[in-house]
C-alpha cells in the first residue's frame, strides 16, 4: 500500500513538471479587461474570467497563454476610454473584454476600430451595431431581444395597454423602439411612458407613481437598474400598487441581478431573463465560486464572460504565429490617441473569434455578425418569497406570441387570478367622462332633458341603453358619470370622428354615446362597440293608390295552368257523377241537352256548395265528397290571395328605386349632418337635387307638399318616422349596408371589450323593454310590402289535390264499368258481332235501371 502511495506521488510530480514545461514554452499574450471593479457585476465577472483561464489551461495542450490586465473604470466613461488607450498603446493587448456599461462601450468601440483590436463587451445597448463597428463583438443578448417575450407575456393575458417605466439615458431609450414594435404586432399600445432619473428622490418617485395610479392602465413594464428598481418598488408598495389588480413586468436588467436587491416589496412581480440550462459543469463552477466567494452569486453576466474568455483563448490558439504589431505612425504622435499602434493580429483574431462555436456554461456560444445569438430563449419567472420561481420557457419558434403555464403565476395580492389590466380609478378625478353629440338626429334617441338643463344630463333611448350596459360591466364599484356635450355645428355632425375633430374634442372623453353610426372610415381614429340598433340605409316614399289594375284582378290569384286544370276537373267530375247517377237517378235524366246542362250545372254548383241533387249511388257520393274537399281548399286559397292582392294594389309606392328618381331629376331629402348626404353625392346626385331636413316633422311636410320625392336615412330613423305615419309612407328599394349605432371609445381603450360584452347581454335581455319605453307599440308598425303583389297560386301547389280527385273519380268509374259489364254479361256471352254487342251495351247504358230507379227518393219526399 505504501509503495502505491509513492508511485502516485511520483506520477503527480511528473504531470506538474510537464505542465510547467509547457507553460514555460507557451507564448504569453496580453488582453485587457475593463470593468467596474467595485460593482457586484464587475467583481463577479473578474472572478469568472480568471476561472475560465484556469479551466482552459488545465485541460488543453496550448501554445499561447493569456495574461489578463485588469483596469477599473470606476463608473466613468472617460476613465474607461483612458484605460483602453493605455492597454493598447503601452501594454499592446490584442483584445479587450468589457466594458459592462453601454455608455462606456460607445467610447471604446471607436478606439478598437482604429487599433484593430476586438472589443468583446457584455453591454446590452442595441444602439451599438456590430455591423457598423466591425471590431465590436457583443457577447450578451441585446436588451431589445427581450421585447418579444415581453410582448408574448402581455398578449397571453389579452392586455391591450401597458405603461412603460424606464430609466433615463441609454439604458431606457435603447429598449423603447423594439418594445413598441413588438407590442404593436400583437395589438398592444404603450400608454403614459414614464421616465425615472437615476438621481430621482423618493418623493419624485412617489409623485410619478401617484400619476400612474390615477390612470386606468394597471399593467407596467419596468426597465430600471437594480438599485433604482428596488427603491421604485418600495414606493409602489407604499402607494398601494403592489396589491390585487396590478401587474408588474420587469426586464432582465433586474431579473439577472435580483440577488442584489430586497424582494419583499416585489412579491408577485413577473420578469424575463435569458434561459441558462442547468448542467453538471455549471453546478461545479457554482460550487467552486461559492467556496471562495460565499457572499456572492454567479449570474448570466459572469457566465457570458466565462464563455467569452474561453472562446477568446481558443481563437488565440489558432492565430498563435501572428502576434506582432506594426506602428502606423512614423512621425512623433501629438496625442495618446495618435500614438495607438495597429495590430497585425487584429483582423485574423477577429475572424477566428466570430467563427468560434462552443457549448458553454451559458448555453451554445455562437456569434453572427459580431452578435451573440439567443440560445435556448428566455425564461419567464415569478417573484415569490425570496426567489424567482420559474414559470415557463419562451422560445422564438415554439410560442412566439404566447406563454405556457401562465396559471402558475402568483400575482400581487397573493392570488393566481390574473389582473384584467385596467381599472377605473376610485378617485374624484377619475369620474367616467361621457360625451354625447350636442345636436342629435332625433330627441327619442338622445337629447338634453329640458327639465334638467342645469345638470346637462341627456335622456333618450341611447342613454338608457348605455346605463343598462354599464350595470352589466363587471366593475369593483358603481361607476360615476359626467355627461359633457360635444360642441359641434350641424355641418360637423358627420365629420365628428375625423382626425381634426378627434384631436380637438375627443381626447378629454372616456367614451361617446348617442345616435352614432359605425362607419369604416371612422375606425381610423376611434373604436366602436358592437351595434345595438338595426343597420342599413333605406328610402321612404309616399304611398299612392292604384286602381287601374283592379278590373281583371279577380283573375290574377290563379295562374293560367291552374285555371285550365280546375276547369277540366269541374267537367270531368260532372261527367263522372252523371255516368254514375243517370241510370238510377231521375234528376240526371231527360233529353240529351238537359243531361249535358245537368253535367255543367252540377259541377259548377259545387263551387258555392249550391247543388241540390241527391246522390243515389255510393260511388257518386264518394266522388262528390272528395271533389267538395278539393273545391273548399281552392276556394279559401283563392279568397286569401285575392284579398292580399287588392290590399297591395291599393298601397303602391310612388317610386321603388332611387335610380328612377335620379333619371327623372326628382329631389331627394336627407337628415342634415348625416353621412347620407355624401352617400347620395357618391351615387351621382347633384347638390341642387338634395335637400336636408332637421326633424321628422320637416320630413313629413317635405314629402306631403312634394318638395322632395323621397328621403334617404338610416333605418332606425325611418322606422321611428313610419311608426307615426304608417298609412302615408312606406320603405322601399334596396337596403344600403351600414353597421348601425354603437358607442365610441378612444383607440385602445381597455373599456371597449367589456362594454361590448355587456352590450350583448343587454341586447338579449333588456333592449326590448327600453325600445318599448321610448317608442312604445309604434315601433311595431306593420311592415308594408315594398315589392310586387303577392305571388299567384300555381298548379305546383295543388297537383296533389287534383291527383286525389282524379284518382277517386277514375276508380269509381272503373268499378261502375266492371259492375255494368257483370250485370250485362249475357251480351258478352252472346254470338253477336262486336258492333252488335257495343250497340246493345250503349242502349242498355242509356236506359234507366228499373230495379234501382224504383227505389230512388222522389222530389216531393
Amino acid at each position: 500500500m505504501q509503495h502505491k502511495h509513492h508511485l502516485h506521488g511520483m506520477l503527480l510530480l511528473l504531470i506538474i513538471n510537464l505542465n510547467f514545461t509547457a507553460n514555460a514554452t507557451s507564448k504569453e499574450i496580453g488582453i485587457g479587461v475593463i470593468l467596474d471593479m467595485d460593482s457586484s457585476v464587475g467583481n463577479m465577472s473578474t472572478i469568472c474570467i480568471e476561472m475560465a483561464l484556469q479551466d482552459f489551461y488545465q485541460t488543453h495542450n496550448y501554445t499561447t497563454k493569456i495574461v489578463p490586465h485588469f483596469r477599473d473604470s470606476k463608473h466613468d466613461r472617460v476613465k474607461a476610454a483612458s484605460a483602453a488607450i493605455q492597454l493598447i498603446k503601452d501594454v499592446k493587448v490584442v483584445a479587450i473584454i468589457g466594458p459592462q456599461m453601454p455608455s462606456h462601450a460607445k467610447f471604446i468601440v471607436d478606439i478598437g476600430n482604429k487599433a484593430r483590436v476586438p472589443i468583446l463587451s457584455p453591454a446590452t445597448a442595441p444602439f451599438i451595431f456590430p455591423k457598423e463597428n466591425p471590431y465590436f463583438i457583443r457577447v450578451s443578448h441585446t436588451s431589445s431581444s427581450q421585447a418579444q417575450p415581453i410582448s408574448a407575456l402581455v398578449n397571453s393575458f389579452h392586455w391591450r395597454e401597458v405603461v412603460f417605466v424606464y430609466q433615463d439615458g441609454d439604458l431606457g431609450t435603447g429598449l423603447i423602439p423594439s418594445l413598441s414594435e413588438a407590442l404593436l404586432k400583437v395589438g398592444v399600445h404603450i400608454k403614459h411612458p414614464t421616465i425615472i432619473s437615476r438621481f430621482a428622490s423618493d418623493d419624485t418617485i412617489s409623485h410619478e407613481l401617484y400619476n400612474l395610479k390615477t390612470n386606468q392602465t394597471r399593467v407596467f413594464v419596468v426597465h430600471l437598474m437594480p438599485e433604482l428598481a428596488s427603491r421604485f418598488f418600495k414606493k409602489a408598495k407604499e402607494a398601494g400598487m403592489m396589491q390585487e389588480g396590478y401587474a408588474w413586468i420587469i426586464t432582465d436588467v433586474v431579473t439577472n441581478l435580483m440577488h442584489t436587491i430586497d424582494l419583499d416589496s416585489m412579491q408577485g412581480v413577473v420578469g424575463v431573463k435569458p434561459y441558462i440550462p442547468i448542467t453538471k459543469d455549471l453546478k461545479k463552477l457554482e460550487e467552486r465560486f461559492k467556496r471562495n466567494n460565499p457572499t456572492q452569486v454567479i449570474n448570466v453576466y459572469g457566465l457570458w464572460l466565462y464563455d467569452t474568455t474561453y472562446a477568446l483563448a481558443m481563437a488565440l490558439e489558432r492565430v498563435a504565429d501572428a502576434t506582432s504589431f506594426q506602428h502606423q505612425h512614423q512621425q512623433q504622435p501629438l496625442t495618446d490617441l495618435d500614438a495607438i499602434v495597429t495590430s497585425k493580429l487584429g483582423p485574423r483574431l477577429l475572424s477566428e473569434i466570430n467563427k468560434t462555436k462552443l457549448k458553454g456554461l451559458s448555453g451554445n456560444f455562437s456569434l453572427v455578425d459580431g452578435q451573440l445569438q439567443i440560445g435556448q430563449g428566455y425564461e419567464i419567472v415569478n417573484i415569490v418569497g425570496q426567489e424567482d420561481k420559474s414559470i415557463c420557457l419562451w422560445t422564438l419558434s415554439a410560442n412566439y406570441n404566447k406563454i405556457s403555464n401562465k396559471e402558475a403565476i402568483i400575482w400581487p395580492g397573493g392570488n393566481n387570478h390574473f389582473p384584467r389590466g385596467w381599472e377605473i380609478p376610485a378617485t374624484k378625478e377619475s369620474t367616467l367622462i361621457v360625451g354625447y353629440p350636442e345636436i342629435g338626429g332625433s330627441p327619442e334617441f338622445i337629447q338634453t332633458d329640458p327639465n334638467n338643463m342645469s345638470a346637462g344630463e341627456p335622456t333618450g333611448f341611447c342613454v338608457d341603453v348605455f346605463k343598462a350596459v354599464m350595470e352589466e360591466v363587471p366593475l369593483p364599484y358603481p361607476p360615476s358619470y359626467e355627461y359633457i356635450p360635444i360642441p359641434i355645428t350641424k355641418s360637423q355632425t358627420s365629420e365628428i370622428y375625423n382626425k381634426e375633430l378627434v384631436d380637438r374634442f375627443f381626447k378629454k372623453y372616456d367614451m361617446v354615446i348617442g345616435d352614432v353610426t359605425i362607419r369604416a372610415d371612422r375606425f381610423n381614429y376611434v373604436d366602436f362597440t358592437l351595434p345595438y340598433t338595426e343597420s342599413g340605409v333605406s328610402m321612404i316614399v309616399p304611398i299612392k293608390k292604384d286602381d287601374t289594375k283592379n278590373v281583371w284582378i279577380f283573375m290574377r290569384p290563379l295562374e293560367k295552368q291552374l285555371w285550365l286544370t280546375t276547369c277540366v276537373f269541374f267537367i270531368y267530375t260532372g261527367v263522372a257523377v252523371w255516368v254514375l247517377e243517370h241510370r238510377v237517378n231521375k234528376e240526371f235524366r231527360g233529353r240529351p241537352y238537359q243531361q249535358v246542362g245537368m253535367i255543367f250545372w252540377f259541377s259548377l254548383s259545387t263551387l258555392v256548395f249550391a247543388h241540390k241533387e241527391k246522390m243515389i249511388s255510393n260511388l257518386s257520393r264518394f266522388v262528390v265528397t272528395v271533389w267538395i274537399f278539393v273545391v273548399l281548399v281552392l276556394q279559401t286559397s283563392y279568397i286569401a290571395s285575392l284579398t292580399s292582392m287588392l290590399t297591395v294594389q291599393q298601397l303602391q309606392p310612388a317610386f321603388t328605386n332611387i335610380h328612377d328618381l335620379m333619371i327623372q331629376g326628382d329631389k331627394v331629402g336627407y337628415r342634415e349632418g348625416s353621412f347620407v348626404e355624401q352617400m347620395l353625392k357618391d351615387m351621382g346626385f347633384k347638390d341642387a337635387k338634395l335637400k336636408g331636413y332637421n326633424s321628422l316633422e320637416m320630413c313629413d311636410h317635405a314629402l306631403s307638399n312634394g318638395s322632395v320625392s323621397a328621403i334617404l336615412d338610416e333605418i332606425p330613423y325611418l322606422k321611428l318616422f313610419l311608426a307615426n305615419h304608417c298609412n302615408k309612407y312606406m320603405m322601399v328599394g334596396p337596403t344600403y349596408k351600414s353597421a348601425g349605432f354603437g358607442f365610441v371609445f378612444p383607440k385602445g381603450s381597455p373599456l371597449l371589450p367589456l362594454v361590448s360584452t355587456a352590450l350583448l347581454q343587454v341586447t338579449e335581455s333588456k333592449l326590448n323593454n327600453i325600445t318599448e319605453k321610448w317608442f312604445g307599440h309604434k315601433a311595431n308598425c306593420s311592415e308594408q310590402d315594398t315589392g310586387s303583389p303577392s305571388g299567384r297560386l300555381s298548379l305546383d301547389s295543388f297537383w296533389g289535390l287534383f291527383l286525389i280527385a282524379g284518382a277517386s273519380a277514375t276508380s269509381a268509374l272503373i268499378i261502375y264499368l266492371l259492375m255494368f259489364l257483370y250485370e250485362n254479361k249475357y251480351v258478352l256471352l252472346s254470338d253477336a258481332s262486336v258492333g252488335q254487342k257495343l250497340s246493345a251495351f250503349a242502349r242498355t247504358f242509356l236506359q234507366e235501371d228499373p230495379k234501382q230507379t224504383t227505389n230512388a227518393p222522389r222530389d216531393d219526399e
